[in-house]
């Protein structure tokens, strides 16, 4: 009887382990799923900022990184 008691509890811990482990997973994948989509948020606002300013130094004439004539 005793070693029957002693796996029950050792199956009952296990199960209540599993039971942890899947809302920790759980709570995981909401954070990644989170996080992707701000980085993707991200790298869309990055790529049309870097489009408006390919856009700006095209329109200004000359290059932003370039010194003015009277240096």
């Amino acid at each position: 009887m005793a070693g029957e008691k002693d796996l029950n509890e050792r199956v009952e811990a296990l199960e209540v382990r599993l039971a942890y482990q899947d809302e920790t997973i759980e709570a995981l994948n909401q954070t990644v799923t989170t996080q992707w989509k701000q980085i993707d948020a991200l790298t869309r606002q990055l790529a049309a900022l870097s489009e408006r300013l390919d856009q700006a130094e095209s329109g200004a004439g000359a290059p932003a990184n370039e010194r003015p004539p009277h240096y």
